[in-house]
């Protein structure tokens, strides 16, 4: 059996008297590309939120762990120093760098520069709009090219586990497959991926196993195959 990379139990998340999260199960093997689906307001972004610690005050109760250790306590700034990546909703680029300055923040865990310069070609070659902008302020550039640039720089740790929180969000129809496209290379490399997304078919046919959340809960899991291939899954997300 695989080895487990994060595994949570029994997530509940409330906030005063609304329960956002309600008791989620859920794990992520080695290598997995696992995708959390479900409508606006479900619940997934409020999880993944949980397992990086940037929640705002609130209630949380159950266990996540992360490589066989409680995440409980982490610093959320430390996770990158355990090769625990997250590209958030919204981007998160640091607007008043360059695309380059970016990039270098992604690394700053690293002491390798020649590997850091190294990886840096490396995303530009995938992102050439991003080598042509590199001396561009980040809060200068489009929704799409903000995107590419978040996922480079969350790259740039090696990270051991990627959170992706809704990457194709706003995004043109030809944005989001170039962004789907870089989704599943960086996952046939062998880096471990959560993704939390909305546009349910593009995630299951590039996951390898799926949860669906409805109001704070998973209502269901499987192989992401089969899940697209489920009349509920298809009624309810796949507008079929």
């Amino acid at each position: 059996m695989s080895e487990t990379i994060l595994k949570v139990a029994g997530l509940k998340v409330a906030y005063g008297g609304i329960k956002a999260v309600k008791g989620v199960d859920l794990e992520v093997r080695r290598g997995e590309l696992v995708t959390l689906i479900g409508a606006n307001g479900a619940g997934k972004t409020t999880t993944l939120k949980a397992i990086t610690g940037t929640l705002p005050p609130c209630k949380v109760d159950g266990t996540i762990s992360y490589l066989g250790q409680p995440l409980a306590g982490k610093q959320s700034f430390r996770l990158v120093e355990q090769k625990l990546a997250m590209v958030p909703e919204g981007r998160g680029v640091f607007t008043r760098m360059t695309i380059h300055e970016n990039l270098l923040m992604g690394a700053y865990t690293r002491r390798d520069q020649a590997g850091i310069d190294a990886d840096i070609e490396k995303w530009y070659a995938v992102f050439p709009r991003l080598k042509e902008r590199s001396a561009q302020l980040a809060g200068t550039l489009s929704g799409g090219e903000q995107q590419m640039l978040a996922m480079a720089r969350a790259l740039m740790c090696h990270p051991t586990l990627l959170l992706l929180d809704e990457p194709s969000m706003g995004l043109s129809p030809i944005m989001v497959e170039k962004i789907f496209e870089v989704i599943r290379d960086v996952s046939r490399q062998g880096i471990t991926i959560l993704l939390v997304e909305q546009n349910a078919k593009l995630a299951l046919q590039a996951a390898h196993r799926g949860y669906v959340m409805d109001s704070g809960a998973v209502t269901m899991t499987g192989n992401a195959r089969d899940m697209l291939d489920d009349p509920r899954v298809q009624a309810a997300y796949l507008g079929e």
